[in-house]
């Protein structure tokens, strides 16, 4: 049987191939310690699974919901959006509630791009964004982030971008954005945003904005849509996955002007039935919780962020002591091809997996990712194996 030919070009997702041959060398009695993939290794709250556990004793919540959500969630989104981010949005018209936000990228790149339109993409980013707007019908642009431009976009090389292309009598629709930045960890500030703003509604592209990261070591989580005129241009994805410990719940949300929720929604009306009620409540739970919440989680990934920083010392890896998120990106030392290799040296010598920088794109060929999706026990485990098992390139 032929696949479709969107599928030309999309392979399978990184992490889904590498965790089982993780499973394999697993079988082999390796006991391999993954410290590759964002999945928060600690519960939510109590008061939210308790929601879930009553909630769903009713009998009368296990129906079809609506497909823009339960009024209960919206209005949580709502004023986790004006206490958090100061952001104003109408529950009954700029919030549609999500599978997850990685849904919504398909969702949004579904709803905008035609056959042969462009998309602005970070080089390097979430691979999701490249392979939601190949499996659209559109085509990738990249704009490159740089070190030496602490990972901030370079606007003077995107004018041009864009200058080039409509020359060539073609489209840029929308433009991927995401700070805190995965995977570099860069933090976002106003003037990024006023200019991203600024930038969108000179050239009429919708910026797309992926905001799961804010609440992770980060003490002032921000919004594109804090700046004045922003709901103008764009729209903005966001999760309960990381900051509330509910990856697997499978929750998230895009806000923006009614106009956008309404074009998504005939995208998204078409693709499910609603999100389970009870979850949906317990999720309205946990968008209530107070700032000592957010402390408990950010100290435990501090701690494990000094442990991380000690493992990466020890490859003689060059890192920032200030990325915000539940990662840390590390540049390699000279002396290995790329991450890969050294990604590879670190599983097979040490047993221990960590994300080469490759994944995201060529510009972080010579960088990896360690995630702080693991217990304190496991990184020291992971510190000792590295000590006793890798002889790293020695920095010049």
């Amino acid at each position: 049987m032929q696949t479709s030919k969107r599928l030309e070009g999309i392979g399978e997702y990184y992490f889904s191939q590498k965790l089982r041959e993780i499973d394999e060398l697993n079988r082999q009695g390796k006991q391999i310690i993954n410290l590759g993939i964002g999945s928060p290794d600690l519960p939510p709250h109590p008061s939210v699974i308790k929601t879930l556990q009553d909630e769903s004793a009713k009998p009368t919540v296990h129906a079809y919901q609506s497909y823009k959500g339960s009024p209960v969630l919206r209005k949580a989104i709502a004023d986790w959006y004006q206490q958090w981010y100061q952001v104003s949005l109408n529950p009954d018209t700029e919030i549609l509630p999500l599978i997850g936000s990685k849904e919504g990228i398909m969702h949004i790149c579904m709803t905008y791009l035609n056959e042969g339109d462009l998309a602005l993409v970070p080089n390097p980013g979430y691979p999701t964004y490249r392979s939601a707007v190949k499996l659209a019908g559109g085509e990738c642009l990249d704009y490159e982030l740089k070190a030496g431009n602490n990972w901030l976009p370079d606007f003077d090389a995107i004018e041009q971008q864009v200058a080039d292309i409509k020359k060539q009598g073609r489209t840029v629709r929308l433009i991927w954005i995401n700070y805190p930045q995965m995977p570099t960890g860069q933090l976002p500030d106003r003037p990024l945003f006023e200019k991203i703003v600024t930038f969108g509604k000179k050239h009429g592209i919708l910026v797309c904005h992926d905001n799961p990261y804010s609440f992770i070591l980060n003490e002032q989580p921000m919004s594109i849509l804090s700046i004045e005129g922003a709901k103008e241009t764009a729209i903005e994805l966001n999760s309960l996955s990381k900051s509330q410990n509910m990856a697997g719940w499978r929750v998230g949300m895009l806000v923006g002007a009614k106009e956008r929720i309404d074009e998504v929604l005939r995208f998204k009306s078409n693709m499910d039935s609603g999100m389970f009620l009870p979850a949906q409540l317990a999720a309205a739970t946990a968008l209530g919780l107070p700032k000592s919440w957010y402390d408990s989680v950010n100290e435990v990934y501090r701690q494990r962020r000094d442990l991380v920083f000690g493992l990466l010392g020890l490859l003689n890896c060059r890192f920032s002591t200030t990325q915000a998120g539940m990662f840390v990106w590390a540049s390699i030392p000279e002396g290995y091809k790329d991450g890969f290799a050294l990604s590879d040296e670190v599983l097979y010598n040490a047993n221990v997996f960590i994300t080469p920088g490759g994944i995201f794109g060529s510009a972080g060929n010579n960088y990896i990712r360690v995630s702080l999706c693991s217990s304190e026990e496991k990184l020291r485990e992971s510190i000792s194996r590295v000590q006793h098992s890798i002889q790293p390139v020695k920095l010049s």
